[in-house]
């Protein structure tokens, strides 16, 4: 399983939509030295949360998934967008070694995640790391072309992620998911999870760019 990196975009308690998202985004001892795999793991579980929360939504909508298996194919296309977010939000906050550090170790906990609730879902005997990390580059390559400014996605972008969701969803009310992802559900993940980076961030020391690099040389 690689993630690959030439995809990565070089140019408390909250509340997700209806769903309300019990999140630890803060660390309980400010004193101890997080690495920035430490916080990309963190991360990730917070992440996981948020995209479970925009499916509840999406199927308290009336919105159709059928298995498990279709709920984690739904869950796959939003954590994919919030990682790619989460690439573009440290674009501006990190140099090139530590981001790729960061979305690495962000996707690998991820794809960690995923294998172990499809494998509960419909049993061993196939790596679905790799089924995700594969999702995740082509998704990765796509929106990459789609415009994000001022930390907010563009209409294109939150079409294209619309039109996933609605791939991977039931045939009730179809013609209505996108809508509901772009208009409903994606205000609310941008939101939870800028209050989570925020918090993981600022509630405890991270290394600093080229810390890790220079502990080595030293």
């Amino acid at each position: 399983m690689e993630f690959d990196a030439s995809m990565l975009y070089s140019a408390a308690p909250l509340c997700c939509g209806n769903t309300f998202v019990r999140i630890r985004s803060r660390w309980n001892d400010k004193r101890k030295k997080r690495s920035l795999e430490d916080v990309a793991g963190a991360l990730a579980f917070i992440e996981w949360r948020i995209a479970g929360a925009a499916l509840l939504n999406l199927e308290n909508e009336g919105f159709q998934t059928d298995s498990q298996s279709q709920r984690l194919d739904v869950l796959q296309e939003f954590c994919a967008f919030l990682i790619h977010v989460s690439d573009r939000l440290m674009h501006e906050t990190m140099n090139e070694e530590q981001r790729q550090r960061f979305i690495i170790a962000l996707a690998v906990k991820t794809a960690d995640t995923y294998h172990d609730n499809r494998v509960d879902a419909e049993g061993r005997g196939q790596d679905f790391r790799q089924v995700f990390i594969d999702t995740l580059n082509a998704r990765m390559a796509d929106y990459a072309d789609f415009r994000f400014e001022d930390g907010e996605p563009g209409y294109a972008f939150k079409r294209y992620l619309g039109e996933c969701v609605t791939n991977s969803m039931g045939p009730r009310d179809r013609k209505w998911i996108s809508d509901q992802v772009m208009e409903i559900e994606i205000p609310e993940m941008l939101k939870t999870l800028e209050k989570g980076l925020n918090g993981l961030f600022e509630s405890g020391t991270v290394e600093q760019p080229g810390e890790a690099e220079r502990s080595v040389n030293q």
